[in-house]
């Protein structure tokens, strides 16, 4: 029978790849809560079980086989009553894995769709599903296009969502993983537009949070209506469970959820780069980092970014002082610290440099010193980390670590951003934590430049 109100869950969760169990375990409590508030469905992110992006791994058959078994547990319990559950899996079949989308409901895995438009190196880990028809939840009939499948054709591949239109669909549910991009939801919300125009359906789009590698995935997932108003909008770079209630009238299905005011720009970057250091030091079982110490506007961006991820009692500051390094520069730098709460110590490179001189058959040029007296402090700080399981933050190592791969503009901008403004979970305190004399200079030699 047809229903004529129908609650949906979102859970826009941050998954850790290679890790099952505890991606299970997020799922049973996000179906928890979708309980709680008397939810029909939930739903996850792509490859949710897995966790995203698997890479390699998702190959590995004992991986595959764990997936499904894990998956299989979660249909067992929607025997109690609870509400159904979409989720993201790797998915065998005839013989071939899928990047699938598991029904879980009554006890059982009541459906699977599978991505039809694969990305990037997926066709070399996923076979291409065919574009089918809506799964029935409790009466409503939902169609199912996962991640890239929402974009029509895209790179030659099937019009899902006019299929599933065609097929008697009444909603658009869209299970994604996609990493973030400055200005990448105006994308996102255009492909959203297209297929709601297309479908005249109202149209759901899911994104996992967090960090994993060097990549950050910022969620911000959102609800358009069939006349394309906004139905619900969740917040950027946080996990969030929420519960959209849809109803049913003459123009068909409504919802009129929470709208979340999303951060963009210098802002969005600043928080990705706080989210992915954050996941990158949890993911991967670090207790901390470890971060040389200078007082330019490159190593205090880069301690504020550290301190806001993990707190001040996680970061230790070291001054690497070399030859030539002025007493006044060190002491700059340490007092730039305790703005952020941390002790920064000084350590001398003196003697470190002095045996690589004794080694030398010569006297190096200006240039090759200033690359050796780098290295020399790159491989200390790395020796300091591995000491206490740390991370070492050193420069080039991209958006998840130092700021030094940002450019000299935007470093100045984020700086400035940073003392009026942090993000929600930032756990450095507020107000000018960096300096302002340090960015005034930093924009007099970018001027200069």
């Amino acid at each position: 029978m047809a229903a004529d109100s129908f609650k949906i869950t979102l859970a826009q969760l941050n998954p850790m790849v290679g890790d099952i169990a505890g991606n299970a375990a997020k799922a049973r409590e996000a179906r928890a809560k979708a309980a709680a508030d008397g939810a029909d469905l939930v739903v996850l992110p792509e490859l949710f079980i897995a966790g995203y992006p698997p890479g390699d791994l998702v190959c590995e058959p004992d991986f595959q086989a764990a997936c499904r078994a894990a998956t299989e547990t979660l249909a067992r319990e929607s025997a109690d009553g609870g509400p159904a559950v979409l989720i993201g899996t790797p998915w065998s079949e005839d013989g071939k894995l899928y990047n699938a989308i598991a029904l879980l409901d009554a006890g059982r895995v009541a459906a699977t769709r599978f991505k039809t438009n694969l990305p990037d190196d997926q066709p070399r880990m996923f076979a291409r599903g065919p574009a089918a028809g809506p799964i029935s939840v409790r009466g409503m009939r939902i169609g199912i296009a996962i991640g890239e499948d929402i974009w029509s054709e895209k790179a030659g591949g099937e019009n899902v969502v006019e299929t599933l239109a065609e097929t008697g669909a009444e909603l658009i549910v869209v299970p994604a993983a996609a990493r973030y991009v400055r200005g990448d939801g105006d994308r996102r919300l255009s492909a959203a537009v297209a297929g709601v125009t297309e479908s005249e359906l109202p149209l759901l789009w899911l994104n996992q949070t967090g960090g994993q590698g060097d990549e950050v995935f910022d969620g911000a997932s959102f609800a358009l209506n069939a006349d394309l108003s906004m139905a619900a909008q969740l917040p950027g770079f946080v996990d969030s469970v929420t519960t959209l209630a849809w109803s049913r009238g003459a123009e068909g299905w409504l919802c009129r959820g929470p709208v979340a005011t999303l951060i963009e720009g210098d802002e969005a970057d600043y928080a990705a780069r706080v989210l992915g250091l954050r996941d990158r030091v949890a993911k991967a079982g670090h207790s901390g980092v470890v971060l040389g110490l200078t007082a330019d506007i490159e190593s205090l961006l880069s301690l504020a970014i550290a301190v806001d991820a993990l707190g001040s009692a996680k970061v230790r500051g070291v001054v690497l002082s070399g030859p030539g390094t002025p007493q006044q520069a060190q002491d700059a730098a340490i007092a730039a610290a305790a703005r952020l709460g941390v002790a920064a110590e000084t350590m001398s490179i003196a003697a470190a440099v002095a045996a690589f001189e004794q080694i030398l058959p010569g006297k190096l040029s200006r240039d090759a010193d200033r690359d050796l007296l780098a290295r020399v402090r790159a491989a200390l700080l790395s020796a300091l980390a591995s000491l206490s399981g740390a991370l070492a933050l050193l420069p080039g190592q991209g958006a998840n670590g130092h700021a030094a791969d940002i450019q000299p503009s935007q470093l100045i901008r984020l700086a400035a951003l940073r003392n009026r403004w942090r993000p929600v979970g930032a756990l450095g305190a507020a107000g000018e934590v960096i300096p302002p004399d340090i960015i005034d200079r930093a924009s007099i030699d970018a001027s200069d430049g």
